[in-house]
C-alpha cells in the first residue's frame, strides 16, 4: 500500500490534460514507434512531441472507426501507412477531445466531457473511511496501465466453513483514469488459507467518467478537478454505504451460505472437462482459460460448483494481466452464486 500511495503521489505531480481540436493532432512515425503533435494555427507544436500509450492508440482505432486488427498490423508492421491513416482522419474532423497526458506519454484519447475523477482523489476519499474500522488488512494493491487496485479484507468478519477453509469480508477499490472504466467499490470474498478472493457483484457504488463539456475555445490545459468525491456529495455517500454493506454481518452470513450451498452443488466426473467448457462458456472464460482452469479444478478436493469457481479465480493467479485476474475473480462469484436451476440446465447441456 505505501508503494502504491508513493505512486498515487507521484503520479498527480506529473499528468497534465488539454482540451484540442482533432484536425490540430499530428501523429509522426519515429524509430517504428509513432509520436503526437499538438499543433497551432501555424502548424507550430503548442506543447512537446507526445509518445502515445497502447490503449490511447486503441481509443484513436475506435474512434477514427479504423478496425483494430489492421490498425494494431499497421503500427506493429507499417506505421508510414498508419499515420496517413491517421492524419488523413484527423484532418477532416472538426470535432474536440481531451489527452490525458503522463510522463510525456498521452496515455488516453477521450471525450471533452470526460469526468476526471483520478486515484489520488479516489483514495483520499475511501482511505478515511477504512480508518474507522479495525484491523483492515490489505492484500494486494496494484497499479496497471488501466486501472488501480485496492484489495482489502476485515479479519474480525469471517466464518470457518471447513476445517480447511475459511471466509472472510473484503472490498475491492478500482478506478480507471484513461476511460477503462468507472469508479468501482465492490465486496469481495477472500479465503486465508489458499490467499485466493472473489469479487461480489451484488452489492456495487460505481460513478461512470461523463461530466462537464469543456471547450477547445476557452480552455487548453486544464486544471485537476477534486470536487466529485468530497465530503457530503452523493457518490461519497453511496461510497460509505458500499463499504458499511460490504462488512454487515447479515449480508456476510447470506454470501458465507451462498459459498455452502455451491460445495453441495456437485459435478459428474463423467464428463469434468465439458462440464467445465459449458459453465465457463456460459460467463465468458475463454478456450484458451478454460484449459487452465479444467487443470486447476482437477487438482482440486472440491468436485463442485465452489470448485469450479474457485479454479477460475485460481488460474487468474497465473496469468500476468492483473486486470483480467481481477475480472476471472469476478467471474469465479458469478459461478459460485448461479441458482441451481440453472446449474442443472449448465451440466445436463454438458452430458
Amino acid at each position: 500500500m505505501e508503494s502504491l500511495a508513493t505512486e498515487i503521489m507521484r503520479q498527480k505531480e506529473n499528468k497534465a490534460d488539454y482540451i484540442v481540436y482533432v484536425n490540430g493532432l499530428y501523429v509522426e512515425a519515429c524509430g517504428g514507434d509513432l509520436i503526437l503533435h499538438v499543433l497551432d494555427g501555424n502548424g507550430t507544436d503548442r506543447i512537446e512531441p507526445l509518445d502515445m500509450g497502447d490503449y490511447a492508440h486503441r481509443q484513436i482505432s475506435a474512434y477514427l472507426n479504423i478496425p483494430a486488427k489492421y490498425y494494431s498490423r499497421m503500427l506493429n508492421e507499417y506505421p508510414e501507412l498508419l499515420t496517413k491513416n491517421v492524419n488523413g482522419w484527423f484532418s477532416r474532423t472538426n470535432a474536440q477531445r481531451m489527452l490525458r497526458v503522463l510522463d510525456g506519454k498521452m496515455r488516453a484519447f477521450v471525450s471533452n466531457r470526460y469526468m476526471r475523477i483520478d486515484h489520488h482523489e479516489v483514495s483520499c476519499a475511501v482511505l478515511p473511511i477504512l480508518g474507522e474500522l479495525s484491523d483492515v488488512q490489505f492484500i494486494s494493491c496494484q497499479m496497471t496501465e488501466s486501472r488501480m487496485y485496492i484489495k482489502l479484507t476485515h479479519p474480525e468478519l469471517r466464518q470457518n466453513v471447513a476445517p480447511d477453509l475459511t471466509i472472510q469480508s473484503g472490498l475491492l477499490i478500482s478506478n480507471s483514469e484513461i476511460g477503462a472504466g468507472s469508479v468501482n467499490i465492490q465486496p469481495l470474498i477472500y479465503c486465508p488459507e489458499k490467499d485466493l478472493g472473489m469479487i461480489v457483484q451484488t452489492t456495487t457504488a460505481r460513478r461512470n467518467h461523463s461530466g462537464p463539456v469543456y471547450s477547445a475555445d476557452t480552455e487548453f490545459e486544464i486544471r485537476p478537478e477534486e470536487y466529485t468525491l468530497i465530503e457530503g456529495s452523493d457518490f461519497f455517500e453511496k461510497i460509505q454505504d458500499t463499504i458499511h454493506e460490504a462488512f454487515d454481518e447479515e449480508r456476510f452470513n447470506q454470501i458465507v451460505e451462498c459459498v455452502r450451498s455451491s460445495r453441495d452443488a456437485s459435478v459428474s466426473t463423467d464428463n469434468i472437462a465439458g462440464v467445465i467448457r459449458t459453465v465457463c462458456g456460459e460467463f465468458k472464460v475463454t478456450e484458451s482459460e478454460q484449459a487452465g482452469v479444467l487443470q486447476q479444478f482437477s487438482e482440486s478436493n472440491e468436485m463442485n460448483r465452489y470448485g469450479i469457481a474457485n479454479a477460475v479465480s485460481q488460474y487468474g493467479q497465473q496469468i500476468e494481466s492483473y486486470d483480467r485476474a481481477t475480472e476471472l475473480e469476478g467471474i469465479g462469484f458469478e459461478i459460485l452464486s448461479m441458482s441451481d436451476h440453472k446449474w442443472n440446465q449448465l451440466n445436463e447441456a454438458a452430458a
